[in-house]
């Protein structure tokens, strides 16, 4: 039987110093048919980088975010297994990638999501929290199926699984050792760092209520 295709999806906003640590090994994957990087308003050497190491590169003029950009990446490709990925990983190999996909490509989950090494107790952990890895791997309709108004920010992950949990559709996690991503720390000040941190959680958690409301009353 013939595998569905498959198209890697990086949303990126001024990642030149990790782009091509993330392109290289999924275009190296003998399970990824196509690598786009979704520039969200980029405006250091993020495209260029990309470019060289294999990717297509579709661009947003000015920054939309993460969910915009995952939104216009995902029109452009035509394949019917979409993989997302942060743009600012470090360690990632084709075999990280294989994990994320294949439970996906083999039909046995509609949704698989990566979960980057945390160390053991906090891995354990996080399969026990809120799945917001920006590492996951679904059939192309769980995306398109999403209403654009909950395709922004944070939002976007805790959308997606609570759509495959209201329609028992199959998902679930995936240890990667040897995963890890830049840390907010590491590119802004730490003031700044935790206002950012601070804001993720409240988008997730007003995405958790939200989307539950919604379905409540018949909007998605």
């Amino acid at each position: 039987m013939k595998r569905p295709s498959v198209a890697a999806i990086i949303p990126a906003y001024n990642e030149a110093d990790t782009i091509a640590d993330v392109v290289r090994p999924l275009a190296a994957s003998p399970f990824v048919d196509e690598v786009i990087v979704v520039s969200d308003g980029s405006t250091d050497g993020t495209e260029h980088v990309a470019r060289a190491a294999g990717a297509r590169v579709e661009r947003l003029a000015k920054r939309r975010g993460k969910g915009e950009a995952m939104r216009l990446g995902a029109s452009r490709a035509q394949a019917q297994v979409l993989a997302f990925f942060d743009a600012d990983l470090i360690g990632l190999t084709p075999e990280h990638v294989e994990r994320i996909l294949m439970p996906v490509i083999v039909g046995g989950r509609a949704m698989n999501i990566g979960i980057r090494d945390r160390g053991v107790f906090f891995t354990w952990l996080s399969h026990h929290l809120p799945l917001i890895s920006g590492e996951r791997a679904m059939r192309r309709d769980i995306f398109e199926a999403i209403p654009q108004e909950y395709l922004h920010g944070f939002m976007v992950e805790s959308s997606l699984n609570f759509y495959c949990r209201s329609r028992r559709l199959r998902y679930g996690a995936t240890d990667l050792s040897g995963l890890y991503i830049r840390r907010k720390f590491q590119k802004v000040p730490f003031a700044r760092a935790m206002v950012q941190y601070v804001g993720m959680f409240w988008q997730v958690g007003i995405a958790m209520l939200a989307v539950r409301l919604a379905r409540l009353f018949g909007r998605f």
